[in-house]
């Protein structure tokens, strides 16, 4: 099929879709609006912008230049704010390195992207001593620094602040291409080294504009607007913190930066900054509301997107007895990531557990995702709610492939659908729910098991804090599930108890009796990975053989 592009006048402004546009609107709208960072830094988005084009001057002052990498180890702030748009707006990609990974992982990412300068918080110190050899360019280091008197070591071009200082606000961005590389991070997988997903202007801002759209055209719940205050609870290190700085940025919101994640701290910040939108996993948000500090604190009208894991329904229905507006979103690394967000119909009622059914879904797609479950002959299955598939996805900003891995890129896109190794279903209302992960699906006695669901219903027992349900080999059945459970720690319950709350289910046709497990390990903690993600890889070969007793 052939088209006719249309004859643009000569003179015309072809817009690129680049991260700098998405400064345009805050800045003539709400210049004043403010940027926090912890009780350290508070300043205007006018300062924002001043700060950006410093940032570029003294990375332009120590060798970079279009195309080259930019690494940063920080914890959450208005320094990686400022990074987030003066890398990619000077044509440089910016590299945000996961710090909670080995420093043999680290090394590997670093030398990986090659890397041409790193912006390093002191606490990362250590870290960075044990990898600067892998380092391509080991003299162009920047230190970020929350001690005010803190040396710079030797080998460093400066201090952060003291740069910035040196350098002019006044650095022309310039146009180029919309499809150039804005960003790259490694995502860690089950086997093997972490892999590089990388992202363009184009499709950032595309996703900024989608996501932003999404939560704004909500008549209620789940909803963003300009008079918003918005706080992290992801690390930025991750996906872009789920995009939600540049969709914050868009809108010109207040925006609060905790540093590292402490429940206290963020506790603090909710009620000193009076914080109204929030993003994490599901074990953080347990952890606030787990705190003594949260005791007394009037929660009423946050909203929390949950995501990285599933939003287990006990969670879910403590937030919303405290006043929070929990949902879940949903995506993966490759993906940018947001790709549904499980907000209600404005049609549905106000039944409290239609509500909890419909907070605790893995959502709607947000505009342009093209989202199917498909079989394994890639089939749509029927929107049904029962019949089961893997999910695939395509939208404009998903990541085209992982970088210097081929073969991998193309198992991801094979088809030319992005696979996600989720298995899910769609109801009749457009619903996605992720039923498992494809490798942590469990088959026992020729049935398939779903270990999402099993841990939502354990959740739901009210001496459960926290459950994970694991995969271990059985000579009678080949697999069998296995609930490891944190008990509340003014709760008690046994193996008897839990299992019988998992045959109420069973009779109740919820599910089937192969799924209520042989039994319940009880441990004091449930291992995470890196962003805080339940670690079933680990769980599994911890307790592979385990008995009934807990370590």
């Amino acid at each position: 099929m052939t088209s006719t592009p249309f004859d643009g006048t000569e003179s015309a402004y072809t817009y690129p879709l680049l991260i700098r546009q998405l400064l345009l609107t805050p800045l003539a709208v709400n210049p004043d609006q403010q940027i926090v960072y912890r009780d350290r830094t508070r300043y205007t988005y006018r300062t924002l912008r001043e700060r950006i084009g410093r940032l570029a001057s003294a990375l332009r002052a120590i060798g970079i230049g279009p195309g080259d990498t930019v690494a940063i180890m920080d914890w959450d702030s208005n320094r990686y704010l400022e990074a987030y748009f003066a890398v990619p707006m000077m044509g440089a990609v910016l590299m945000t390195v996961n710090v909670r990974l080995s420093p043999e992982q680290i090394a590997y990412t670093l030398g990986h992207s090659r890397a041409k300068a790193v912006l390093v918080n002191t606490e990362f110190m250590p870290v960075l001593d044990a990898v600067r050899a892998h380092l391509v360019c080991p003299d162009r280091l920047v230190l970020l620094d929350d001690n005010d008197s803190c040396e710079v070591p030797a080998g460093f071009v400066g201090e952060y602040e003291s740069l910035l200082a040196a350098a002019s606000p006044d650095y022309v961005f310039p146009d180029f291409d919309e499809n150039a590389r804005a960003t790259t991070f490694y995502t860690t997988g089950t086997t093997g080294q972490p892999k590089g997903v990388y992202f363009s202007h184009r499709q950032l801002v595309l996703h900024t504009l989608s996501l932003a759209a999404a939560l704004s055209s909500a008549p209620q719940q789940g909803r963003i607007h300009r008079d918003d205050v918005y706080m992290p609870m992801t690390p930025m290190f991750h996906v872009h913190a789920w995009g939600m700085p540049y969709v914050a940025t868009l809108l010109g919101l207040k925006q609060v930066y905790p540093g590292r994640y402490a429940p206290e701290t963020l506790i603090d910040l909710l009620k000193r900054e009076k914080v109204t939108f929030s993003h994490g996993v599901p074990t953080l948000m347990h952890m606030v509301l787990s705190s003594p500090a949260a005791a007394n604190v009037d929660m009423k009208g946050w909203k929390v997107i949950v995501g990285g894991s599933a939003l287990p329904r006990g969670l879910a229905r403590a937030a919303v007895e405290r006043g929070i507006d929990i949902f879940t979103g949903y995506g993966m690394s490759e993906t940018c990531p947001i790709l549904t967000l499980a907000q209600h119909k404005s049609s549905m009622t106000d039944d409290a557990e239609r509500d909890l059914d419909v907070r605790t879904k893995t959502g709607l797609p947000i505009p342009l995702v093209d989202l199917r479950v498909v079989d394994t002959s890639t089939n749509d299955v029927a929107h049904d709610g029962r019949s089961t598939g893997e999910i695939v996805a395509r939208a404009p900003w998903l990541t085209q492939g992982y970088v210097g891995d081929a073969a991998a890129s193309e198992a991801l896109w094979r088809g030319g659908y992005l696979h996600t190794s989720d298995i899910g279903v769609i109801d009749s209302e457009g619903y996605l729910q992720v039923t498992d992960r494809i490798k942590d699906v469990i088959k026992t006695g020729g049935e398939w098991v779903s270990s999402l669901e099993l841990e939502d219903l354990v959740s739901r027992h009210p001496a459960v804090s926290e459950v994970a349900v694991i995969c271990v080999k059985d000579a009678k059945w080949g697999e069998r599930p296995m609930p490891l459970v944190v008990l509340k720690p003014d709760k008690q319950a046994d193996q008897e108890q839990i299992l019988e709350h998992l045959k109420g289910f069973a009779a109740r046709g919820v599910i089937s009796r192969y799924a209520v497990p042989d039994r319940v390990v009880f441990v004091d903690q449930i291992d995470k990975t890196s962003v805080g993600k339940i670690d079933k890889k680990r769980l599994r070969a911890r307790y592979q053989s385990a008995s009934t007793n807990a370590e």
